[in-house]
């Protein structure tokens, strides 16, 4: 029984990976394919960004830079898998600016049979992912690529934001250390000089960046969970955390139970079908959106800070309503 084309690619990367130079004839064996087969499996390497090159001195092909992980064989979910989330994820419906991995995966398909082709692509076509509503970043995607490229060669960017809390367009050099996509847009993390501090900066409110002749080093110890602490979504607030307690109906307990919102949340079922949902929380207003998108169904006990900015929003609500 041959091998399938993917399996064979997978062998013959292995080899180039752990043997280092090898000649056509132990490629040959080692991947059990023909010269013709080979060379075509070479240059499927090479099409899916995977740089091969014949070494006149050693008298063999060798890979030019390792490639970063280890080959083994690929099963029939896992190849599924990849493809469903290079392909979904790189529609721009899903996550802005990923196309290349659409890209990626018609490459990995490319080697492959055509009747293996067509079963992969029926299975795939059968799993959806669907996004909780994308931002419109067409215009930004200039921007998304100046901050790949400063945080590839660690230089500095001067930035232009329209800032929410400042309330003003406000200009600052940014050291950009962590791209990161969620609720519905890409953001960037980085020290900014105007705060002195670490910072989350929506990409949709960047007006402008130009990279500075200036370079940086990533902090010591810097990790996106650290910066994160228990923070709601991606935006943590001063000061120490905070204990919340939410109720919540018996209509909507099981919804709510059903996910997982946040690492340290607890649930404790009420006997009323009520549920009462726990967590500890750098920061309130994050969470309060949250809260406030249970209505009626959801009741703050503690902290007082929440009950207290979950309400006004409400009564604020009401008011607008009773117009």
């Amino acid at each position: 029984m041959k091998d399938k084309p993917i399996t064979r690619l997978v062998r013959l990367l292995r080899v180039l990976e752990l043997e280092g130079s090898r000649s056509a004839k132990e490629l040959m064996k080692a991947s059990g394919s023909s010269r013709r087969t080979l060379f075509r499996d070479l240059d499927a390497l090479r099409e899916a960004g995977i740089e091969v090159n014949y070494n006149r001195r050693a008298g063999g092909y060798q890979l030019a830079e390792p490639c970063g992980f280890s080959a083994g064989a690929l099963s029939s979910d896992e190849l599924v898998s990849l493809v469903v989330l290079a392909e979904q994820v790189g529609n721009d419906q899903h996550v802005p600016f990923f196309e290349p991995a659409g890209a990626a995966a018609r490459k990995l398909q490319s080697n492959m049979a055509a009747k293996e082709k067509g079963q992969l692509a029926e299975l795939a076509s059968a799993i959806t992912l669907v996004p909780n509503g994308v931002a419109d970043l067409d215009a930004k995607a200039h921007l998304f690529r100046q901050l790949l490229e400063a945080r590839r060669g660690r230089r500095v960017l001067r930035m232009n934001y329209a800032s929410l809390t400042e309330w003003d367009t406000i200009e600052t050099k940014l050291r950009p250390y962590q791209l990161i996509y969620s609720r519905h847009s890409w953001h960037v993390i980085g020290r900014s000089s105007v705060h002195r501090e670490v910072r989350t900066f929506k990409l949709s409110r960047i007006e402008s960046l130009e990279l500075m002749d200036e370079s940086y080093k990533l902090p010591r110890g810097f990790s996106l969970r650290r910066y994160l602490g228990n923070a709601w979504r991606i935006i943590p607030e001063r000061g120490a955390d905070m204990n919340v307690a939410i109720r919540f109906s018996s209509l909507v307990a099981t919804n709510v139970a059903e996910v997982l919102w946040h690492p340290t949340q607890k649930l404790e079922p009420q006997p009323d079908g009520s549920l009462v949902f726990h967590a500890t929380v750098s920061g309130v207003n994050e969470i309060s959106w949250w809260i406030l998108g249970y209505a009626d169904q959801a009741e703050v006990l503690k902290p007082a800070k929440l009950r207290k900015l979950v309400g006004d929003r409400a009564r604020m609500m009401a008011k607008m309503y009773d117009r």
